[in-house]
């Protein structure tokens, strides 16, 4: 009942429009986005009505009429074939000291259906294969079917103010995908069972959800929602001057078994941040940034939460210059924990992208009790290509707590050292985007182990490469 009594007062909160709220009349609409999201539920291919927007070999499938004479009621197909090749040397820096090379496939497809202006439902089937991985799958490398998304939507989302509710399994995505991410990187994304209201309130955009992670099994639709996780929150977010957003959240967790350095105990964990950033420049020469900052506060066990972050990334792009350069440095701290004392300080990133450091996405350290700085250059090249290189070097922020990887499992005990410095890491990443359907990569990069990971043993080098090929349509 306090689940569900907290998606009450999320519902509440996003759904109350101030008084006196004006309706202001719509911009004059852009070029048809043919673009493919992130979260293919974004798309709208509505355009596609009028047969003479037909372009793409794709778009009789993007748009097919369901009752005659209306263009409201339609269907809109959406799929994705993914072949990636990792191999991972010496991963978590030597307690698995071997090369370990596997095949991850992923295969989706997606049915987005239109019933009038209101009423929506979208599905969207997922299967992961992983072959060849010495020690078997992960939970994030295999599922053989199942449903990535199957919800209701009821609203739409016109005019000035508006409100949609969704109900079922979804995905969420927020902000740079630091606390909320649907985890693309990893073979299996991530989903959510629950409700989701999404409205415009004037400049502002404010959803509010109450849901639960889904526990990822490696069967046929034997995916259900992880009873022992509760999560819940509301996400403002406006444009400002200057090509600027703001982002104001707040985010509720419950984990009834949650395992820091310190124990094993009941996580519930209260979180509020906001984020503010401006594009990377496309035009000409200027600055792009992304700041964002967070408090989190609650209980765990009898004790109390008392934990932080900070995240920076600036950048500056010259468009008009050969390769486009764009030269960026990004420096973040997470706090950790003393367990002398009854508050666990050790921040819970919560849901993070996969990819939280760029390559190495599923290897070595995570988020979580750390300090790093991180400069990065990203290059256009001729025919659709890009290219990046990027160094991040990484320490703890307490001596008294340990490593974590990027879903939050402590991978290293901070008891045994009090060296500080973790390590680093080179990496380069290479794009090839041949058409707006198929694309390419290759990563690589090397982790340098650090002072504590050789005090602490294992303290090999961890290496990793992968090649990427995919198909979205």
């Amino acid at each position: 009942m306090r689940f569900f009594s907290k998606l009450a007062v999320v519902v509440l909160l996003t759904t109350r429009a101030p008084v006196g709220a004006q309706s202001i009349s719509s911009a004059i609409p852009d070029a048809p986005d043919r673009s493919i999201k992130l979260l293919r539920e974004d798309e709208d291919w509505s355009f596609l009505a009028n047969p003479d927007n037909r372009q793409d070999f794709w778009d009789p499938v993007k748009y097919t009429r369901l009752r005659s004479g209306n263009n409201d009621w339609f269907m809109t197909i959406s799929g994705e074939a993914r072949q990636v090749w990792e191999q991972i040397g010496n991963d978590y820096w030597g307690q698995a000291p071997y090369w370990n090379g596997y095949l991850n496939q992923r295969y989706m497809l997606g049915f987005d259906v239109h019933y009038g202006k209101h009423v929506r439902t979208f599905v969207d089937f997922k299967s992961g294969i992983n072959s060849f991985r010495y020690g078997g799958p992960r939970p994030i490398d295999e599922k053989k079917l199942d449903f990535q998304a199957a919800f209701l939507q009821l609203g739409t989302a016109e005019g000035q103010n508006f409100i949609e509710l969704r109900a079922g399994r979804q995905e969420l995505e927020y902000g740079s995908g630091r606390i909320i991410d649907v985890r693309e990187g990893p073979n299996v994304r991530l989903s959510f069972t629950g409700f989701l209201v999404k409205s415009k309130i004037s400049d502002w955009q404010v959803n509010g959800f109450a849901m639960r992670p889904d526990l990822d099994k490696p069967g046929f639709f034997d995916n259900r929602p992880n009873h022992e996780v509760g999560f819940w929150g509301v996400y403002a977010s406006r444009p400002t001057p200057s090509k600027t957003s703001l982002e104001l959240y707040y985010l509720g967790l419950d984990r009834k078994q949650a395992t820091f350095q310190r124990g094993t105990s009941q996580e519930v964990r209260q979180s509020i941040g906001g984020r503010f950033s401006r594009p990377v420049a496309t035009e000409r020469a200027g600055w792009d940034f992304d700041d964002e900052a967070l408090w989190q506060f609650g209980t765990f066990g009898s004790g109390n939460i008392r934990a932080w972050t900070v995240a920076t990334e600036t950048g500056y792009r010259f468009p008009k210059v050969p390769l486009k350069p764009r030269f960026s440095v990004k420096a973040d701290i997470s706090s950790g924990d003393h367990p002398a004392s009854n508050t666990l300080g050790t921040f819970n990133p919560l849901f993070p992208k996969g990819d939280y450091f760029g390559v190495l996405a599923t290897t070595g350290p995570g988020p979580i009790n750390f300090i790093d700085v991180h400069p990065h250059v990203e290059l256009t090249l001729p025919h659709n290509v890009s290219a990046s290189f990027d160094w991040i070097a990484q320490w703890r922020q307490s001596l008294d707590d340990g490593v974590y990887n990027v879903p939050g499992s402590l991978i290293r005990a901070g008891n045994a050292s009090e060296a500080r410095y973790v390590g680093n890491r080179p990496g380069t990443q290479i794009r090839w985007q041949k058409t707006r359907h198929l694309w390419f990569q290759g990563d690589y990069g090397i982790f340098y182990a650090g002072r504590f990971l050789k005090q602490t043993q294992p303290g090999r080098n961890l290496n990793y490469w992968a090649l990427w090929a995919g198909y979205k349509f």
